[in-house]
């Protein structure tokens, strides 16, 4: 496999010429030339291995792949022209569709780095280092690890797990496990997060505790749909992970003394980098072009040069679908004002210096959501094809939702107080009513609104698949939903539909869509990967969070 060389490149990262990713992120500066086996003398040593796992493994993931997959596949996000956005949306993606083969690499970077921190740390420790603080940092790793194989297997299905480095390398041809194996893998990774992570962040932006549950909250409801093995529309999850779920949540919503950031826009500016919302965020470098520690989106974003200052600008072909666009409520004005831009918007915080910005695009909303200005707008943290903004993998409104959504579990609705105390809490930050009562179509609604350009609508979809596979091949296929464009009607004073008869041709979804094909220079270097699984054999007893 391809990874086996990554991994050899990765081994040598801790060692030398670590940076920080954020000036707030990692205060400590490392020698510039450290040897293996005394690399953790300190604890100090121990965060600068971690660090590199909150930003350059994940590059080529957050490039195009976070947004481009999980928003374009979903049809939050329509880019006729893309080929980085269109093969997902339309289901014709191969195994050699560029950001496909990009973001295997990119996770399979994320579990080779965190492995070899996890490895080198029980292996190359000063013996004066605390148990508690090796364990913290070896908890860093496994969340990103656990976090990177729920992606893979959320993606691919039956994916290699991968533990040791060097017996890659030594044997690069490996089976996959199955995909229920995988989930177990990296929910056994987030129990060990959650038991041994810090409280609170010992430095902005770094993992705690709350990060743990929040993404166990995720990964439980995910893996409660894979109840029924043999019957993937039986509309059934399992009790017992719904129940986890609830508890995982519940730890965050109710202990981590943490609230909603109180101004939704600000979220999604320079201001609100690692809010205390966020739970789980990648850090990027501003002011800066090295490739591998910026943030690229806006520069893919962003339609034209006024917003940008410069020739960055080429996300005037991508914007939101049609459904998308309709799917708001009409009274959703914070959210989408935030999300993309729509006619006669105005945006002060962009193109300060000639009185703000004035969306006048009649025919298409782009997408705002990751465009902040430019230099001048955000007094230098912006640079050509960085926008400075963190990547927010996971905050606390999903939780909130989660914990909704696990208290709901099975039923077709629910009054429970808790569920729609949390549910509420969201909807109020956004200035929407609150509900008295929620079904899985109001969370699903609120999901895909307050995480639209967040790259999770994809995995809503594929975790619904799990259990109720025929009603998301259904929405998939409903050619309403894809490939229609819109224009804004000046006497309704809304956007409408254009002519149907104009919409491009979408390819049919299928069982098959629900998975991604395995990169082609990966199946040529590991043909084991077109071989059934392999049971894992875990050498591990799980956690009980919950005693």
């Amino acid at each position: 496999m391809k990874i086996n060389k990554i991994f050899l490149i990765l081994s040598a990262i801790v060692a030398v010429n670590i940076t920080s990713c954020n000036d707030d992120f990692l205060n400590i500066e490392p020698e510039d030339r450290l040897l293996l086996e005394n690399f953790f003398a300190s604890e100090s040593d121990m965060k600068v291995a971690t660090a590199p796992l909150y930003s350059k493994v994940w590059f080529d993931f957050n490039d195009k792949f976070y947004y481009g997959l999980g928003d374009g596949r979903s049809n939050n996000l329509f880019a006729p022209y893309s080929d980085y956005i269109y093969p997902f949306t339309n289901f014709t993606e191969t195994s050699l569709t560029g950001p496909l083969v990009s973001a295997w690499q990119s996770l399979y970077n994320v579990v080779g780095q965190s492995n070899n921190t996890i490895n080198n740390i029980r292996d190359n420790s000063a013996e004066d280092i605390s148990e508690e603080a090796k364990n913290a940092a070896i908890a860093e790793a496994r969340f990103m690890r656990g976090t990177a194989y729920w992606y893979l297997t959320s993606l691919w299905g039956d994916v290699p797990i991968i533990t040791d480095n060097v017996a890659l390398v030594n044997n690069p041809i490996v089976p996959t496990n199955p995909r229920n194996d995988v989930f177990e893998f990296a929910i056994r990774d987030l129990e060990f997060a959650a038991k041994y992570l810090p409280e609170t962040p010992e430095r902005k932006g770094r993992l705690t505790k709350w990060s743990a549950y929040g993404m166990l909250a995720r990964v439980y409801l995910s893996y409660a749909g894979l109840y029924n093995i043999d019957d993937r529309n039986g509309g059934v999850r399992d009790p017992e992970y719904l129940e986890m779920a609830r508890k995982a949540a519940q730890k965050v919503c109710e202990e981590s003394g943490l609230e909603l950031h109180e101004d939704y826009y600000e979220l999604f500016s320079l201001a609100g980098n690692n809010s205390p919302e966020d739970l789980f965020s990648l850090q990027w470098v501003g002011g800066t072009n090295e490739y591998g520690i910026i943030n690229t989106q806006q520069a893919y974003f962003a339609w034209n040069s006024e917003i940008t200052g410069d020739d960055a600008a080429w996300g005037y072909y991508t914007f939101a679908s049609w459904d998308m666009i309709r799917e708001y409520a009409p009274d959703e004005d914070i959210r989408l004002y935030t999300t993309f831009a729509t006619y006669g918007a105005e945006y002060p915080d962009i193109n300060k210096a000639a009185g703000g910005y004035l969306y006048e695009e009649t025919d298409r909303c782009n997408v705002k959501k990751g465009v902040v200005g430019s230099s001048k707008d955000t007094d230098g943290v912006v640079a050509r094809m960085n926008s400075g903004l963190t990547t927010k993998m996971l905050r606390l409104a999903e939780v909130y939702l989660l914990y909704a959504e696990a208290i709901l579990g099975n039923d077709a609705s629910t009054t429970n107080a808790t569920a729609l105390e949390y549910f509420n809490k969201v909807r109020e930050r956004a200035g929407m009513p609150s509900k008295d009562e929620i079904t899985y179509e109001d969370i699903r609604y609120e999901r895909r609104i307050e995480l639209a350009m967040e790259g999770q609508y994809w995995y809503d979809l594929v975790r619904r698949s799990y259990y109720r596979q025929q009603e998301v091949l259904n929405y998939m296929n409903n050619e309403q939903n894809r490939a229609v464009a819109y224009e804004w009607d000046e006497s309704s004073g809304k956007y409408v539909p254009g002519d149907l008869n104009t919409a491009q041709q979408v390819a049919t979804a299928t069982v098959e869509s629900l998975l991604l094909p395995y990169p082609e220079s990966e199946m040529v270097q590991n043909p084991k990967l077109k071989e059934d699984p392999v049971p894992y054999q875990f050498t591990e007893e799980r956690l009980n969070l919950f005693e």
